[in-house]
Formats: C-alpha cells, sequence, structure tokens
C-alpha cells in the first residue's frame, strides 16, 4: 500500500477512534441507582414523586426494555445523572442527544423532556429553577399543546424555539433526537425521522434583529392609507332620525289587578322597533387618494452583534429529567449524547426492537381478547337456544 493510501486509511481510523459517547443508560442492570441521583426538592411540600423501573405492559425484552418510570399521579419527577468522564464541551463538534420515551398512560398532561446541565447543579435539589443548556424532548397537555420543546440557554437567558415541531402521544414508545451540529444548524427526529430543522440564527431570538426600524422616519402628514371613505354624494333619507329605537310592545296587556291609583298609570312595556335601522352611515366607496400602507423603513441595528458559536456550550455535566405530570406512568428509556450521529444511528435499534416487541405483544393480547369474547359469545348462543328449546317442551305439554 502506497504511503498516499496509509494516510487516507489513518485520516479514516483517526476519525472512526474520534467518536465520543459521554452518557448512555439502558437501565438493565439494577446499578441504575448508583448512576442516578432523585432529587428531594419537593419532599417537604409532599408533591415529589416516586421513580420506579418498568417494562410498562407490552415489551419485546423483559430486561432490555426496562426503563425509568413515573409512579404516582399529581406529582413533579426530578431526577439527574452525571456524565461519567465529566464536563464536556462540544466546541467544532456535533451533540447528539438521544432516549426514548413511553407514555403507556395515554397522557393527558405532563412533561416527557430532559435537560442537559453544566456543573455546579446540586443533584439532590434539582429542580425547575436550576440552570440548564438545553430542554428537549415533549410536552402534552390536553388536546391544545402537542409539542417537542427545544431551548437554548443563551447568555443566561432561556430561548424557546420559534417553530410548533409535533409530539407524539399515544402509548407507545417513541424515539426523540436532537442534532446539533457546530454551523449552528439543528435537526429533531421522531422515531429517527426529521420532524424539523433550521438554523438557530433564524429559529431562535437569541440575536438581536440585525435591522430594526429606522427610528429618524415618520409617515408623512399627508400620507393616505383608507382603502374605502364615506361617499360625500351620500345623503340621510329624509324622516331617518324620526324613528325610535323601541316602542310599546302592541300586544302588551294591562293586568285585570291594575290599580291606577296604587300602581299609576299602566304603560306597556318596550321593545325593539323592527323599523329602526340604526343610527345612519353613508355608504363607503373606494379612495381616489389611497397611497396603499405605509412601509417604516428599515435600517442596520447598530446594535446588532453576530455569534457562530450559538451553538456551544463548554461546560455539559448532567442529563435530567424534570416534569410534572397529573396522570404517571411514563417510562424513559435508551439515552444516549454523543458527538457521533451514526453511535446514535446504531444505538435507536434498541429502540426499534422495542417498538415492534410491543406492537406485536399488544397484537397477540388482542387476538386472545377477541378468542375470549368469541367463546362468551358462542357460550351465551348455547345457553340461549337450550333455553329456548327448554321453554318449547313445556309448551307440548
Amino acid at each position: 500500500m502506497n504511503r498516499a493510501l496509509l494516510a487516507v486509511a489513518y485520516l479514516c481510523m483517526l476519525a472512526f477512534s474520534s467518536a465520543t459517547v459521554y452518557f448512555q443508560e439502558t437501565f438493565d442492570d439494577d446499578g441504575w441507582t448508583s448512576r442516578w441521583v432523585k432529587s428531594k426538592s419537593k419532599e417537604a411540600e409532599g408533591t415529589q414523586g416516586v421513580w420506579d423501573i418498568s417494562h410498562g405492559k407490552y415489551f419485546n425484552d423483559e430486561t432490555k426494555d426496562r426503563g425509568l418510570h413515573t409512579s404516582q399521579d399529581a406529582k413533579f419527577y426530578q431526577i439527574t445523572a452525571a456524565f461519567p468522564k465529566g464536563s464536556f464541551s462540544n466546541k467544532g463538534k456535533d451533540l447528539v442527544v438521544q432516549y426514548s420515551v413511553k407514555h403507556e398512560q395515554k397522557i393527558d398532561c405532563g412533561g416527557g423532556y430532559v435537560k442537559i446541565l453544566p456543573s455546579g447543579i446540586d443533584q439532590e435539589n434539582f429542580n425547575g429553577d436550576s440552570t440548564y443548556n438545553i430542554m428537549f424532548g415533549p410536552d402534552i397537555c390536553g388536546s391544545s399543546t402537542k409539542k417537542t420543546h427545544l431551548i437554548f440557554t443563551y447568555k443566561g437567558k432561556n430561548h424557546l424555539i420559534k417553530k410548533e415541531i409535533k409530539a407524539e402521544s399515544d402509548e407507545w414508545t417513541h424515539l426523540y433526537t436532537l442534532i446539533l451540529k457546530p454551523d449552528n444548524t439543528y435537526k429533531v427526529l421522531i422515531d429517527s425521522k426529521e420532524v424539523a430543522s433550521g438554523s438557530l440564527k433564524d429559529d431562535w431570538d437569541m440575536l438581536l434583529p440585525k435591522q430594526i426600524k429606522d427610528p429618524q422616519a415618520k409617515k408623512p402628514a399627508d400620507w393616505d392609507d383608507r382603502k374605502s371613505i364615506p361617499d360625500p354624494t351620500d345623503k340621510k333619507p329624509e324622516g331617518w332620525d324620526s324613528i325610535p329605537a323601541e316602542i310599546p310592545d302592541p300586544n302588551a296587556k294591562k293586568p285585570e289587578d291594575w290599580d291606577n291609583e296604587l300602581d299609576g298609570e299602566w304603560e306597556a312595556p318596550l321593545i325593539d322597533n323592527p323599523e329602526y335601522k340604526g343610527e345612519w352611515q353613508p355608504k363607503l366607496i373606494d379612495n381616489p387618494n389611497y397611497k396603499g400602507e405605509w412601509i417604516h423603513p428599515l435600517i442596520a441595528n447598530p446594535d446588532y452583534v453576530d455569534d457562530d458559536n450559538l451553538y456551544l456550550f463548554n461546560d455539559n455535566k448532567f442529563v435530567g429529567i424534570e416534569v410534572w405530570q397529573v396522570k404517571a406512568g411514563t417510562i424513559f428509556d435508551n439515552f444516549i449524547v454523543t458527538d457521533d450521529v451514526a453511535e446514535a444511528e446504531k444505538f435507536a435499534a434498541l429502540t426499534k426492537a422495542t417498538q415492534e416487541g410491543e406492537k406485536k405483544a399488544f397484537e397477540a393480547d388482542e387476538a386472545e381478547r377477541k378468542a375470549r369474547e368469541a367463546e362468551t359469545a358462542k357460550a351465551d348462543s348455547i345457553g340461549h337456544e337450550d333455553h329456548d328449546d327448554h321453554d318449547h317442551g313445556k309448551d307440548e305439554l
């Protein structure tokens, strides 16, 4: 092999070996309790939910499909795990955050998102006010809120994406993937299919606008932006204002027991006058002086500062879940945080196996249920026939 080929092979090996998995969790062993720290922030007020491990009702593998499970209704769930190799920076690299969520309870209101957290977090007091770098994942509440959050913290402020990204709300396992790239672009995948992508500069308001309205510009005083005007030749019909808005009810009758001396002179109650046409307004015509809508001219924003490091988080140390759930039963599983999309794609095979297995288990359960119902219906039918035969015999006697 010549030197050029050797160099190419070396570079390929170097690129392959440079992939880093910062965090990986499948909850396949009981050691998860030593890797994850449950928050106590809501214990005093009695709203701290209890985490346990479950594979749910339908699953593919009893061990591989185990995940972190919310077990109590109307509770907060707060838990974190540190990255084994400590804090890392995603400078110049892809950052991939991927995990699966299963709302087996057919969630009506609750979160299923995760957070990437910096150093300095008090894990035992982790809560909704704790600083985070990224918040990503589904949030469901009724029929109006079914979205996938994607929030980045920039210069101490949390910035929500301006797009609406869908979220899955059924009872099956779904895989959520965020790919954040050093060119300030991103992708969101659900079940390995892209559902959103774009630029951090365009889809968030982390930067000030490049252009602003010219503060010196003002709409000219003679600028006429009225599309229509009252017809100056239109005249109010004679007698228009003499028609009253209300008239005495012609169908009303004075009560028989009405006493004018005691009750006063009786008057019929008023009703809306069907002849009343309201306040007169002249008809509208096209404005011959209409100049169109005045557009405020823009100028370069003197305060705009570009930043090619919107994607960059120099300190990533924990992954956390911090959600409220009205109805519990969500299962979180198959976490991976890496700088290699290919690693995340390979890891996605675990979730795909789960998805295929739980559907097969459900179908088998449904087939068994329908068979039982058919047997019950058949037995009821036979019993009904026997009853009819018995009654028919009595008639013959």
